[in-house]
């Protein structure tokens, strides 16, 4: 294994992600505007909660498991769900006749006081409508407003629109990493960015290009540790470009990141996910467009960086993919109104499930 730079290491914490509830109980965002509770024990859809300030956009779990954040669009809001009661303990929505906020994505603070995101402020004027350039905002959850906020540095976003960014804020609370193909370490006080690492020159590696992650859906689980993130790795040499992928470890308390190359990276890795016991990967893989699209489930052995299986699945036009909250089933769901489910260890179709509503992108956590 090779070891990554610690600037390359702080660049990972900000997609780093919490371990799994043990529990059977997903919750997924729907249209036009619910968050609805599915039990996999089940099968079956067991509560619809109503959102007041529209579509749901993406779920945050904070890190006892115990306050589940969800972004909306409709009205630019917030909504706060204590996940013991499912019940809605706070919702407002940014938006006024005149002003409007577009953001998605983002990090709470370690009080849970304080909602970190970047969006762009549509404003409404006398005969045209005016937009500001992107910008970090913070939002008081308990003022229910945005109480500061910053213009984005030029190079901050690299030409990456708002969607599709992952954030984290230090445990401290003192900085906040903005991550897409590089790293933005955010002054939390300023708002101001203090340092930026480029992944796409890691150290120590002799390769030219580098990136974490399978796009939307691709947040790993890690079993009962809270200190490791792992997910697919793909690289590229600086001499013929060709793409490699494997996997990567990143210890957030030592900072150090190990790779494990596996084989020539495919066209495309739109998903992975860990079972809760760290041991299984799987990983969604798609080739091709339209109706020469094929798609592929790829099972790895974690502990020794070694692909075991790989299956053909049905693809659809566009989809998500997550994981059973006991790592025995993989799901394909959204765009539609059912998950379809596949068994882990065969990687063949198992049931399909209705959920008699259509899920959004928002994405799927597990609650207690």
């Amino acid at each position: 294994m090779k070891k990554l730079s610690s600037g390359l290491a702080a660049l990972l914490m900000a997609t780093a992600a919490h371990g799994p509830a043990q529990a059977d109980t997903a919750i997924l965002g729907a249209y036009p505007d619910k968050i609805i509770t599915f039990d996999e024990a089940k099968g079956e859809v067991t509560q619809v909660i109503d959102l007041k300030s529209g579509l749901p956009t993406s779920l945050l779990l904070s890190d006892d498991e115990k306050t589940l954040y969800v972004t909306t669009l409709t009205t630019g809001g917030i909504e706060v769900i204590d996940t013991a009661t499912r019940k809605v303990t706070n919702s407002f929505s940014l938006n006024t006749p005149t002003t409007r906020y577009r953001f998605s994505r983002g990090a709470v603070d370690p009080t849970g006081r304080f909602y970190y995101a970047v969006a762009t402020q549509y404003d409404k004027g006398v005969d045209r409508y005016s937009y500001s350039k992107p910008k970090y905002i913070v939002i008081d959850l308990k003022q229910q407003k945005i109480v500061r906020s910053q213009e984005m540095g030029e190079d901050d976003l690299s030409g990456r629109g708002l969607y599709g960014l992952s954030f984290k804020v230090s445990p401290d609370g003192k900085w906040l990493y903005l991550f897409h193909k590089k790293v933005v370490v955010v002054d939390t006080k300023t708002l101001k960015a203090v340092k930026t690492f480029e992944i796409s020159k890691p150290a120590g590696m002799g390769l030219e290009d580098g990136q974490f992650g399978g796009g939307f859906g691709g947040r790993s689980r890690i079993g009962n540790s809270a200190n490791e993130y792992v997910s697919l790795f793909t690289a590229s040499d600086p001499y013929i470009h060709n793409k490699i992928f494997g996997i990567g470890r990143f210890d957030l308390n030592k900072q150090e990141l190990t790779f494990t190359p596996i084989a020539p990276a495919p066209e495309s890795m739109p998903g992975f996910q860990i079972t809760p016991d760290g041991k299984d990967g799987y990983a969604v893989i798609t080739s091709g467009k339209l109706g020469n699209k094929r798609c592929e489930f790829w099972h790895f052995d974690m502990g020794a960086a070694k692909l075991l299986d790989k299956a053909e699945f049905q693809c659809r036009s566009r989809f998500y993919f997550s994981i059973s909250g006991n790592g025995e089933k993989l799901y394909i769901y959204g765009a539609g109104h059912e998950i379809e489910a596949y068994d882990a260890k065969t990687l063949h179709y198992d049931k399909t499930w209705e959920l008699n509503h259509d899920a959004t992108m928002a994405g799927l956590v597990y609650v207690p």
